[in-house]
């Protein structure tokens, strides 16, 4: 799967007449084809869990959104590595975990994680989500927010008004297994185009990791029971109660989860909540410099001087956007064109 990660919650395309023998998914447990060599795992609990464990210091966790991987962080975790311990998790279904039965909600990741951090002696740390991982992201900070030093969240998928009525409707037994059953990869393209504000993005290496990593074993399995665990009326009502400091980034072109969604939890955590131009659902790759500026300078800053450590993140953001949207104009990146086919 690629580093360009994708989380599929824009919903899932519907088409008509697939076979009845489709429409139930089976789960998988164990290792799965085409497996990393060298990738690291643990046994925690039901699952064997891909992780990747990078760096010394002061502990940072990173948990990636749905339908998305480990990987999608590939381009951060050595900047972050140069000063803090960096741990990232592939989550129970996706990328090369397992996707064994049982509870997919964030509460039930949570626990998973905070199970692997004490296999890894990891007491406390900063925990990192994008988009559904956030969620997860919450539900740790909630269930031990003695081991949560910060949290830093993009594009968070968090709250139960985003669910769409497909993810809604999956949650019907037999209409959810029904809507994986025909879901169709050729669409995936235009479900990715959805996810950025610049159409470069959506190269042809992309479109065909995440069809790949759909027809894993136990793929449909496991984002349907993720689907069908995202209830989070209960979780959201005590985001308020989250008292470490938390950052909120958000693209300023997110068809996904809108910017009010990014005001409402910064509203909900007493948050910093920086908005990024020109990014859609992917600040860490459309605004990749910026966000990574700022979730550095967020994780050194010292929780007692906030007031200064939010100027001065201001500022540094300032400047990297006025350089990239020089940068832009002088090197303007060329939009993707299909290929004509050849005749």
């Amino acid at each position: 799967m690629s580093s360009r990660g994708f989380d599929v919650s824009t919903a899932h395309s519907v088409r008509p007449a697939f076979a009845l023998a489709r429409l139930r998914r089976q789960f998988h447990a164990g290792p799965l084809p085409g497996e990393p060599t060298g990738a690291t795992f643990a046994n925690i609990a039901d699952a064997r869990v891909h992780y990747v464990d990078r760096g010394v210091g002061q502990a940072v966790v990173l948990m990636h959104g749905f339908g998305s991987s480990l990987e999608v962080w590939n381009e951060l975790v050595p900047e972050l590595a140069r000063r803090h311990r960096v741990i990232a998790v592939d989550l129970k279904g996706f990328g090369w975990t397992d996707r064994p039965e049982g509870d997919y909600s964030p509460s039930a990741q949570a626990a998973m994680v905070w199970a692997l951090l004490d296999h890894l002696e990891v007491r406390r740390a900063a925990l990192v989500g994008h988009s559904w991982g956030a969620s997860v992201a919450l539900a740790m900070a909630l269930s031990a927010p003695k081991r949560t030093t910060r949290i830093a969240l993009y594009a968070a998928w968090a709250y139960e008004e985003q669910l769409s009525y497909s993810f809604r409707w999956a949650r019907i037994d037999g209409v959810g297994e029904s809507l994986m059953g025909l879901y169709d990869p050729a669409l995936i393209r235009g479900q990715m185009a959805t996810a950025f504000f610049d159409a470069s993005y959506v190269t042809a290496r992309r479109v065909r990791d995440v069809q790949t990593a759909m027809a894993l074993p136990g793929a449909g399995a496991a984002a349907l029971a993720t689907m069908r665990g995202m209830r989070f009326a209960a979780q959201q009502a005590r985001y308020s109660s989250i008292r470490v400091p938390a950052l909120v980034l958000w693209g300023q072109q997110d068809r996904i989860s809108t910017t009010a969604f990014g005001q409402r939890l910064a509203a909900d955590l007493g948050a910093t909540l920086i908005m990024f131009p020109r990014c859609g659902h992917f600040p860490m790759l459309e605004a990749e410099e910026a966000s990574s500026l700022a979730l550095a300078c967020f994780l050194r800053s010292d929780a007692g001087k906030r007031t200064y450590g939010q100027t001065l993140l201001r500022w540094a953001l300032w400047w990297a956007a006025l350089f990239r949207g020089l940068l832009s104009r002088l090197w303007p990146r060329r939009p993707w064109r299909r290929r004509a086919p050849r005749r």
